[in-house]
């Protein structure tokens, strides 16, 4: 490959931002194709509440890893990042630019950097540490985590258990911060990165948030959860959007208490979210779409 005439252009931001938009935009102009970094928007089952570009927007560009999956399926980061490499592969081959957008800081970061070298932990202490969220529930998992290792607390998606626990578990086998693990050696890519961040206002994120959040319950989310709450307990469904609405449906939370919190949870990611990306020097910021970022 020419390396020196193929560009990955790396999109991020917090939910809300606009990133949909502007990612099909930038594909047009480059005729590129764009991979989703977004790793809810991964499953197909997880249509209303993922925010995932509509038929007309999908019907603008091609887009690779968007209901790829389904919520049964084992997927992990790594698997990811190796079928990105594969695809990245073989479309440089005869195209000079590519999209990666999203709002999954980790996902990102693997594309762009490579994989982290984090110690195997035994069964035995895993299991263990799965017994500790089974008996004590999922704010004490995260109160452990923060006194384990604060700086990986502030970045994690704390809504996320299964995160939670693997950290946890590194924390606790190593009796290092699972954070100290997270300093990858510089991965070499066959292509340029050019990163650019969406960062609104946050009065205009918060109030696109509440908009968003609005739409989907017009648009049918409490039926898709509904639908999905026998599977409730899986990996894939401990986020956002349905979570809180599986507490409505086991009457723990009226209607309207599930919808505030889906607003409030998600304006919390969202702020999860410019953390992790924030770290990184190298992404160029935007408060908003502008010609200058062409």
């Amino acid at each position: 490959l020419n390396i020196d005439k193929k560009y990955l252009i790396v999109l991020v931001g917090p939910t809300a931002s606009d990133k949909t938009k502007l990612s099909i935009d930038i594909a047009n102009l480059y005729d590129a194709e764009i991979l989703s970094a977004d790793s809810r928007q991964f499953y197909k089952e997880l249509e209303v509440g993922t925010a995932k570009p509509n038929k007309v927007e999908l019907s603008k560009a091609k887009h690779h890893f968007i209901n790829n999956l389904s919520i049964h399926d084992n997927y992990s980061v790594g698997k990811y990042k190796t079928e990105v490499d594969s695809v990245l592969m073989n479309y440089f081959k005869k195209n000079n630019y590519a999209v990666l957008v999203g709002g999954s800081g980790l996902f990102v970061d693997v594309v762009c950097n490579g994989i982290d070298d984090i110690p195997k932990v035994p069964n035995e202490l895993r299991n263990k540490v799965r017994e500790y969220y089974k008996t004590n529930g999922l704010n004490y998992i995260q109160n452990l985590l923060k006194q384990y290792d604060k700086k990986h607390y502030n970045v994690i998606d704390l809504s996320n258990p299964q995160r939670i626990l693997r950290a946890l578990e590194v924390c606790i086998y190593t009796k290092k911060p699972f954070s100290s693990f997270l300093i990858k050696k510089q991965q070499k890519n066959n292509f340029h990165l050019i990163k650019i961040g969406l960062n609104p206002p946050r009065e205009i994120l918060y109030e696109n948030i509440n908009s968003r959040v609005d739409s989907m319950i017009k648009n049918g989310l409490i039926d898709e959860a509904l639908n999905l709450v026998d599977f409730k307990n899986l990996n894939s469904l401990q986020t956002v959007g349905y979570k809180e609405l599986f507490d409505f449906f086991d009457n723990k939370i009226s209607e309207k208490e599930a919808i505030d919190l889906i607003k409030r949870n998600t304006k919390k990611y969202a702020k999860k979210q410019m953390t992790w990306f924030k770290r990184d020097r190298d992404i160029k910021w935007f408060e908003k779409i502008d010609n200058s970022i062409f």
